[in-house]
């Protein structure tokens, strides 16, 4: 994982650079972009709850408390779920958006980077799935979760308290080799000889930073988060994400919105998305599924629960903005 993470740190200053600057000619030269509203997966069928039950029935053991992932989706009778260039799984907790999503990624083979809660009748139950996807499933196409981004900014952190240690180390080591009275008797010393001919010759902070690389976490968490959504996605691509508004500030969100909907306007990406914020839900163009419903529906995002809290409370409010 470490590797990974420091691979990934090569191309985030990058990253960061040419995505954000790509973005921004996007906003000033759209007119002179052509759009590139893409569909590579253009539906995707679940088993009915019958063919649910027929498989359950058939089995033999009784040791198992669940068959997860069956009977979460029929319970809401989703059956099939048909693709826009962003379609959206709106819903709280225990509605199956995020079943969906890896349900799909299996099926379809993406890339993930972090394991998931999968159980012993997953791979059963995507055997009961199919899709439709006309011009293929681009390669590199992927599932990204908010696990994949708490995992990468843990990892940051681990590697930067491995360099503060090993600095720490540094320091008491260029000591001891600036004023060491050493002799090279073999060449088994030569290693030896090298680090005090370098702390001799260069001051304590030279040598430490010769020896050890830079701290890596140069950014907050939301910007470290919105970075790594910013590597990950390439142009041409599908990607499944999972709820991506954690850890990210409503700044950060609104930043990450317009970035999606570039990249699915004018660089060919396909996004299935599950979430619940208010600001990726009013995603241009996104068709939404309320899985909160008892039987899955399509709204417009003003429609949806939540964002009619959100609106209610600040309309409450709204004299208390006044400037």
């Amino acid at each position: 994982m470490c590797y990974y993470v420091i691979q990934s740190l090569k191309v985030l200053k990058f990253s960061a650079t040419h995505h954000n600057s790509m973005r921004f000619s996007t906003i000033i030269y759209h007119n002179k972009l052509k759009e590139a509203h893409m569909v590579y997966l253009s539906n995707f069928q679940f088993p009915h709850i019958e063919r649910e039950y027929d498989f359950i029935l058939a089995q033999k053991r009784t040791c198992y408390d669940t068959y997860y992932p069956f009977q979460i989706l029929s319970k809401h009778n989703l059956t099939r779920l048909d693709f826009e260039p962003v379609t959206i799984l709106y819903g709280g907790n225990g509605s199956g958006k995020t079943t969906a999503l890896n349900v799909i990624a299996e099926k379809l083979r993406l890339e993930r980077d972090t394991l998931y809660n999968r159980s012993n009748f997953f791979e059963d139950y995507t055997k009961l799935c199919s899709y439709e996807a006309e011009l293929g499933i681009p390669m590199g196409s992927r599932i990204i979760t908010s696990d994949d981004v708490f995992d990468f900014m843990l990892n940051l952190r681990s590697i930067n308290d491995g360099i503060n240690r090993k600095r720490e180390d540094l320091f008491e080591e260029y000591l001891e080799a600036k004023y060491a009275h050493f002799q090279m008797k073999s060449l088994d010393d030569y290693e030896r000889l090298k680090k005090v001919n370098m702390a001799r010759s260069n001051t304590q902070s030279k040598f430490v930073r010769k020896n050890i690389m830079d701290n890596v976490r140069e950014h907050s968490n939301g910007e470290s988060a919105f970075l790594y959504f910013a590597d990950k996605i390439k142009e041409n691509g599908l990607y499944l994400l999972d709820e991506p508004e954690n850890s990210l500030s409503p700044e950060k969100q609104q930043e990450l919105l317009k970035f999606l909907e570039d990249s699915a306007r004018f660089f060919g990406c396909q996004f299935v998305m599950a979430t619940h914020s208010p600001f990726l839900l009013s995603m241009k163009g996104a068709k939404i599924y309320d899985m909160d419903e008892e039987v899955v529906d399509v709204k417009r995002w003003s429609e949806l629960k939540n964002v009619r809290a959100y609106y209610d409370f600040f309309k409450k409010h709204e004299k208390e903005f006044v400037e």
